[in-house]
């Protein structure tokens, strides 16, 4: 989807507020002095007492006992963040999460989250156990997941992802919410926001109890967001629907159904290249005001979408050693990601047909009209993931088998804007799209895939000793795509179908009650994206080949970690690699002066590198986390570009850092709280090349709260001040579009092989969010 950026009005009655910017950083460390001094007012109490730690308060490292590197958030800390934060943003202060947005609110659906280097079209996305991943594309928009009222965890496996997980291109990780069960007591809750960019925000939820001897309960929330453009013309609109029955019976059984709809208009924000950035700055923006012919009006690049999301998780003990788990899923989406551009009444190709009849253009001057360009996109994927888990003395089999069936139907077509440059249909209906002078669509993609993935996955967990588990699976899956290219032209019916075999292996040894060790090697596949199969036409010429023979990629991961969880500190640290075959590479490129999406394939790559992190709890209500990761990658091969090979081999690759730090901060005594979230991002290559970058940057996220609770009623009542990227640099925050090389290069083969410049996601301004939650 395309994407853009944003406009610059503070909250009014929050205008002061400014300047915190520096004070504010010591907030948590003078917060936490009336803690540390009662505790030191404890110890000094009768000999009996003892302090013998400080649980975690916020969830930021919890407890982990599997045999891979994870780390994860809970609700606890979700709770004290900026409402609006979208799952992206939250766990940015993870190890190797480098987290890009659009926006300071997580509206737009211009994020992107890399793991280890590795992007957000290589990271499996599951929420209740159903897949969020586009079938088609594996991207994920964590715009329109649940609300974080509504999410109890967000867990990141930094490398590997579980054997029964319905995902397919997951070599960079695994990123897994985990909804809030509902309450079994009648009550409901409401927050009210209100921030900058006269940012408003609505959440209710109400939850019924268990529902007499069913035993059911159920949950359902609403929530209505809106927000100006932190820069240029626009505004973001924001509705979103959750809902969770549950019904718990016997000796752990249980069955759950969850609803998640959304419904936005959003803005694409513009994204600069690295020329653009230095002319404008922040000021790179659509324009504000229509005039005749503008292609670059704001109005143009709103992007309409609605979703509908079902996961039904069930887990049933059929005996003492014998347990049957099934995840049903459904998911439903249409919309369109549209963009400005310009239209001539003659010399038109539908495909490679040139049309010899004028088509019509409302309001064309000189035969040239300004249209709204459509990138609709209609979705529909039903899956289910089953398995059976037997315990046989020392061990746990499991054996599952997963389907999954997707259609995905694509159309670039063209939309006639008004006088006044609103578009006659945002949704890019084809009823209401330009049409040739026969009738037919005007397209330039044109396109229907269906997409079938079968997996069968075997697992043996053995408990070796009470000390030491060893891990063996294996997981087979095939994905079939069959397609329809409806334009004109050589090509027809598309297909491509294969195989990958995924054998895993894995360690895990506790030294003593606090330490442990582990290891595990994983692998992994991805298909070729889907537009990889269909051609590309651009003037009447075949400009891109589609094929269904592009290989997989193929990549083999090890991991090696020790963690230890103490009563006041806990960390881990966990050394890793990589090595890809046929890394597939989505880029753009220039074809006889047409830019088309492809698909190629990169070769070798190998990465690795050190992630870690540590959580000290000084006092009771008080954490310190840290983290940091170090990342060293390198294209094994050259990258073909045409006839000719770019001399990339030993280069890094891009949108990875080789470092990155974190540090958050959290206090809450019972009555104040408060919370910092500091991000240091290293330097990113935007070319395989490596001959152009962005630097490294650093983020600050505060807040400050407190506690009603007791001065009305008994029921819970917090009041807190939300402060996103404070320090508000000027910034570029990472890689929106990448290409092979931007300066002219000479191949291998002695072709002067012509640059482009990659495109840039901007890093968003400050922004101050105020809060009243209240439940009932």
């Amino acid at each position: 989807m395309p994407i853009n950026l944003p406009n610059f009005r503070n909250f009014s009655c929050l205008r002061g507020l400014t300047g915190i910017g520096g004070a504010a950083l010591v907030l948590p460390a003078l917060l936490a002095a009336p803690a540390a001094m009662a505790e030191a007012a404890d110890d000094a109490g009768p000999s009996d007492i003892q302090v013998i730690g400080h649980p975690d308060p916020e969830g930021l490292l919890p407890d982990q006992t599997a045999p891979k590197a994870v780390s994860a958030i809970s609700a606890d800390f979700i709770l004290k963040q900026a409402p609006t934060l979208n799952a992206f943003q939250l766990v940015n202060l993870l190890p190797g999460a480098n987290v890009s947005s659009s926006d300071p609110y997580g509206l737009s659906t211009g994020s992107s989250l890399t793991l280890r280097g590795l992007g957000q079209d290589q990271i499996g996305v599951v929420m209740e156990g159903a897949p969020q991943n586009d079938i088609g594309y594996f991207y994920a928009y964590p715009s329109q997941f649940a609300d974080a009222e509504n999410v109890r965890q967000i867990a990141l496996a930094q490398g590997a992802a579980d054997i029964d997980a319905p995902v397919v291109a997951a070599a960079g990780g695994l990123l897994s919410l985990t909804l809030d069960d509902p309450k079994s007591e009648l009550g409901g809750l409401v927050n009210l926001s209100a921030g900058s960019y006269d940012a408003r925000r609505v959440f209710v939820r109400l939850d019924t109890g268990t529902l007499g001897a069913s035993g059911l309960k159920a949950f359902v929330s609403y929530s209505n967001n809106r927000a100006d453009n932190w820069r240029g013309a626009g505004y973001d609109k924001r509705q979103h629907i959750d809902a969770k029955l549950l019904r718990e019976w016997g000796d752990g059984n249980r069955a759950s159904i969850s609803f998640s709809y959304n419904d936005a208009k959003t803005s694409s924000y513009p994204s600069p290249t690295l020329a653009d950035w230095k002319a404008s700055g922040r000021d790179f923006n659509y324009d504000r005001q229509y005039t005749e012919g503008n292609a670059n009006y704001w109005r143009l690049y709103r992007a309409p979408f609605r979703n509908f999301y079902v996961a039904a998780p069930v887990h049933l003990k059929l005996g003492d050693r014998l347990a049957f788990d099934s995840s049903a899923y459904l998911q439903l989406g249409h919309g369109n990601a549209p963009y400005g551009t310009q239209l001539a009444t003659t010399g038109n190709f539908l495909g490679t047909e040139e049309l010899t009849q004028p088509i019509a253009l409302p309001g064309a001057v000189d035969g040239v009209a300004a249209v709204l360009g459509n990138w609709t996109g209609k979705q529909l994927r039903v899956g289910d993931v089953s398995k059976l888990t037997l315990q046989a003395g020392a061990h746990t089999l499991t054996a599952g088998l997963w389907f999954d069936y997707g259609t995905d139907r694509v159309t670039q077509s063209y939309t006639s804007i008004g006088a006044d440059g609103h578009p006659v249909d945002q949704w890019g209906y084809q009823d209401k799209a330009i049409r040739t002078a026969d009738g037919r669509l005007l397209a330039y993609e044109n396109a229907r895939t269906v997409t079938v993935t079968k997996g069968f996955f075997l697992a043996d967990s053995i408990a070796v000793s009470p000390r030491l588990s060893v891990d063996l699976g294996f997981k087979g899956v095939d994905v079939l795509r069959n397609g329809r290219n409806y334009l004109p032209g050589p090509q027809s019916k598309v297909r491509a179908d294969s195989f990958a075999a995924l054998p895993r292996a894995a360690v895990h040894y506790k030294l003593d009650d606090r330490q442990q060790i582990f290891a595990n090697i994983t692998t992994s596949f991805r298909t070729p994206n889907e537009f990889a199969l269909y051609n590309s036409y651009y003037g009447g010429e075949l400009v891109s080949q589609g094929s269904g023979d592009l290989k997989n990629e193929y990549s083999v991961s090890e991991e090696l970690g020790y963690r230890y969880i103490g009563p006041s500190l806990s960390f881990s640290l966990t050394a890793f690699h990589y090595h890809f075959r046929n890394r597939q590479v989505a880029t753009v490129i220039d074809s006889g002066g047409a830019l088309v999406n492809s698909t190629i394939n990169g070769g070798s790559q190998t990465s690795y590198g050190l992630d870690g992190e540590i959580d000290y709890r000084p006092a009771r209500g008080v954490s310190v986390y840290l983290s940091g990761e170090y990342l060293h990658t390198r294209l094994n091969d050259d990258l073909a570009i045409g006839g000719d090979y770019l001399p990339t081999k030993g280069k890094r690759a891009v949108s990875s850092p080789e470092f990155q730090f974190a540090m958050g901060t959290t206090y809450d005594d019972g009555r104040l709280f408060g919370s910092s979230a500091l991000k240091y991002v290293g330097r990113q290559y935007a070319t395989f090349m490596n001959d152009e970058s962005i630097k490294g940057y650093a983020t600050l996220d505060l807040s400050v709260g407190v506690h009603l609770a007791g001065l009305i009623d008994a029921q819970r009542m917090d009041l807190r001040l939300n402060a996103i990227n404070v320090t508000n640099p000027h910034v570029l925050s990472g890689v929106y579009s990448i290409t092979p090389n931007a300066l002219a290069t000479t191949g291998r083969g002695g072709t002067v092989i012509s640059g482009s410049s990659p495109a840039y996601y901007v890093g968003s301004g400050r922004a101050f969010v105020a809060t009243l939650s209240r439940a009932f």
